[in-house]
């Protein structure tokens, strides 16, 4: 089923259901909303007593998290752990400042449609963005600064350990079998095309495991992170530019706080878009990297130990291959984990994941040398 189809049936599903959850008012319009890869979302606009507002509802991708109800179980922890130290912090605006689950008129997370399907509802939070692409050094310094805070306001979440949304999310052991297996199986008969790509995933795959060996032997901590700190996924204020709160919490969840670092660099330092296919754009940024660092470890110093120091630049590194590990992978079994727009989408990702990895190999000594600095300033 294409996009289009998919969208028009979601939207009459969502209508369907929408009444359902705890919202008051009168139901005017619901429109797609956002660009995200993985869950069908959407904008509704209700009339409550003469004032407009919006609500954001999602149908969760059950191809990918197979437990909506631990989804919703996590972010509902985590969201009300945020909020309740905002209020500890004196903040009046929780409700930008942390998404807000908006509960079925039963009281249970989420709606079920006549089709299965789990849905979501949110406040919509006004007068934010959540930006595409780097624009200063300054934006990289903040973005850094603010995915720190969104740790340390999860550090001290007590009670029993999250759910896994998707168990081995990170793990590279794991997501190099999927890739071998999907490269032996060839089901749509495309590996001829990319035998360049694959063999370069195939020359880096021990290099790849470093991460999930550290947090496996237990050289790094398991930590309680996001696992998906893609730019747009931290609301910036209109208003005064700065950072509200942190989206997109399906995959929050144990790991290592060095997966959101990462993935912080892979999408900071390169001012590209993820799937520009002109290849020459790509480039990681030295000075944007230093920026960055600097605002994460302007409170992550706090907590992180001197072997996730150690790997601070590896993890740049580290989720830009497991991405273009990923969407290599999802090319050769046909496209069915993210969604596309072009044939070529997914080996385009890829590509520009290469091409990142190699030009951060190219500046590594440099690299290296400005973590260091930055580690031993903030020590």
């Amino acid at each position: 089923m294409n996009e289009e189809k998919t969208a028009s049936r979601n939207s009459k599903l969502l209508g369907e259901i929408v009444n359902q959850f705890a919202i008051y008012g009168d139901f005017k319009t619901a429109e797609p909303f956002g660009s995200g890869h993985i869950n069908s979302t959407f904008a509704s606009l209700w009339n409550q007593a003469g004032v407009s507002l919006r609500y954001i509802h999602q149908r969760i991708n059950e191809h990918v998290f197979h437990r909506p109800d631990q989804v919703m179980e996590n972010i509902k922890r985590v969201t009300d752990h945020i909020r309740a130290g905002l209020i500890r912090d004196g903040f009046a605006d929780t409700s930008r400042r942390t998404l807000t689950v908006v509960p079925s008129r039963d009281g249970k997370l989420w709606v079920r449609d006549c089709e299965g399907g789990w849905w979501r509802t949110y406040f919509f939070i006004e007068g934010c963005q959540g930006p595409e692409l780097t624009v200063s050094t300054d934006s990289a310094r903040f973005l850094g600064e603010s995915i720190a805070r969104f740790q340390s306001q999860l550090a001290d979440l007590g009670g029993a350990r999250l759910h896994e949304t998707i168990p081995n999310f990170h793990d590279m052991e794991n997501r190099y079998r999927l890739f071998h297996n999907a490269v032996s199986k060839d089901c749509r008969n495309r590996a001829k095309d990319v035998e360049k790509e694959i063999s370069f995933m195939v020359e880096n795959e021990a290099r790849g495991g470093i991460l999930i060996r550290s947090l496996r032997d237990g050289s790094i901590p398991e930590r309680i992170c996001h696992n998906d700190t893609k730019m747009n996924n931290i609301l910036i204020d209109e208003s005064d530019s700065q950072a509200l709160c942190v989206i997109d919490l399906d995959t929050v969840m144990p790991g290592t706080s060095l997966f959101d670092l990462g993935d912080l660099i892979r999408t900071v330092t390169n001012r590209a878009a993820e799937d520009e296919r002109d290849l020459s754009k790509i480039e990681f940024d030295l000075a944007y990297f230093e920026a960055l660092l600097d605002g994460y470890l302007s409170r992550a110093i706090e907590f992180l130990s001197g072997a996730e120091l150690d790997l601070l630049c590896e993890s740049g590194r580290n989720i830009t291959q497991i991405m273009g590990l990923r969407f290599l992978t999802d090319y050769l079994e046909g496209d069915h984990y993210y969604h596309i727009d072009r044939p070529d989408h997914n080996i385009d990702r890829c590509r520009t994941q290469i091409a990142l990895i190699q030009s951060m190999d190219s500046k590594w000594e440099a690299a290296l040398g400005i973590a260091g600095k930055l580690c031993k300033r903030e020590k």
